[in-house]
């Protein structure tokens, strides 16, 4: 006998209420698009589970993919069988010995959610138990902390017996905290920031902000690799290129220096908001994090700010370098973040900006030029792709010939 489900659960969703059924909706939908190259499997839900029937399809591979779905808590290899004492010992045996048990401990923890079920819990735990014990070798009981828990649930639709717990991504499904747009640098800090809002629920939309000739096609790239990294959590995401040049050139000889860092973030904002409008987003993400930068201390956050009464969602804010550095790694963004090619945040960069900036000055200093007509040149001149696993770019396309 073999594992031949899947049981997943909930966690953090259990709590929902009147809403638990749209989460639990948005997570099977969200597990059969990830799921979707195994076509014999079959998902099935209850009021507090989700079931994939496996029908045959191997494990190991669909493992792997549920780890990088947001909404489940845990989920376990699973060993279904009908509502039969002597079954459902076979199965509980058969599951021990789907794993190296020898030299280990084990426990047995029934319950008995199908209470019309003749037998007990307690009743359950010993007969289970003592049938594991005569028909395995080296392998002893210790009810406290057993190295295998053998879990029995008695339900009305059948017997599932697991015995190991797989940490899921936690958080909840993609989708269900509506969407936001995440202004995506290149950098470090902003994939992890989408990660982080994507784990709350949201769906997003990337913007990134393009200025050639003084980026390159290789810095445009870099983004794009770090879209398809974050896809393996939501599926397909929009990346909009926001052609950025005319408008930094613009900075440079109109601002003071001081100012042209702020002016610059906040002429990204109102592009990231009106891209927001066009798309029907409900607020925008970033990977700030508080007093990490000139532009990142909190008069510059409020003198950016002004722009827009969009919500401004910033999950790093209380985050040093190095908790944010360990989430990129986790996440397999860091390497291309660091890749040596410069984004528009990095070019024009003041040597002294101003770190307490006052939104009166930089209204000011903007008045002077047209600034709405080149946002809503720089808006109608955005590209939009669509990212997911299998994009190829250009460079891939022309190794396939």
């Amino acid at each position: 006998m073999k594992y031949d489900h899947i049981l997943i659960r909930f966690g953090e969703m259990s709590t929902k209420g009147k809403n638990r059924k749209r989460f639990v909706y948005r997570l099977k939908r969200n597990i059969e698009k990830k799921l979707r190259d195994f076509k014999k499997i079959e998902i099935e839900q209850t009021r507090d589970r989700l079931y994939i029937r496996l029908n045959g399809e191997s494990h190991e591979n669909i493992i792997e993919q549920l780890k990088h779905v947001f909404g489940i808590q845990s989920f376990s290899l699973a060993i279904r069988t009908e509502n039969d004492l002597e079954k459902i010992k076979e199965a509980a045996l058969a599951a021990v010995k789907e794993l190296p048990y020898e030299g280990k401990t084990f426990k047995v923890t029934a319950k008995r959610a199908y209470k019309q079920f003749p037998i007990g819990s307690n009743e359950l735990n010993y007969e289970i138990g003592s049938y594991i014990l005569r028909n395995t070798e080296n392998l002893t009981v210790n009810v406290h902390e057993p190295d295998i828990d053998v879990r029995v649930e008695v339900r009305q639709g059948g017997t599932d017996i697991t015995c190991k717990d797989i940490p899921g991504a936690g958080g909840l499904p993609v989708g269900t905290s509506g969407k936001a747009m995440l202004m995506l640098s290149g950098g470090i800090d902003s994939p992890v920031a989408g990660y982080l809002a994507m784990k709350r629920g949201l769906e997003i939309e990337a913007v990134h902000f393009f200025s050639p000739p003084f980026t390159s096609e290789r810095a445009k790239q870099k983004v794009i690799d770090l879209v398809k990294k974050l896809t393996e959590y939501s599926g397909k995401i929009k990346l909009h290129i926001v052609p950025f040049t005319e408008i930094q050139q613009t900075i440079q000889k109109q601002v003071p220096d001081g100012y042209s860092l702020i002016s610059t973030r906040r002429m990204m904002l109102r592009i990231t908001d009106a891209l927001r409008q066009k798309h029907n987003a409900l607020a925008i993400v970033t990977g700030e994090s508080l007093g990490q930068v000139a532009s990142q201390t909190l008069e510059s956050m409020a003198t950016i700010n002004d722009v827009t009464t969009t919500p401004i969602l910033r999950p790093l804010v209380a985050m040093d370098k190095t908790e944010i550095i360990e989430i990129a790694q986790k996440i397999d963004t860091f390497d291309i973040s660091v890749r040596p090619y410069e984004d528009c945040c990095t070019i024009f960069t003041p040597i002294a900006p101003k770190t307490r900036p006052k939104k009166e000055k930089a209204a000011h200093y903007e008045s002077f030029v047209d600034f709405e007509s080149l946002i809503n040149e720089a808006v109608n001149k955005t590209e939009t792709l669509i990212i997911d696993k299998n994009y190829k770019n250009i460079e891939e396309f022309e190794e396939l010939f």
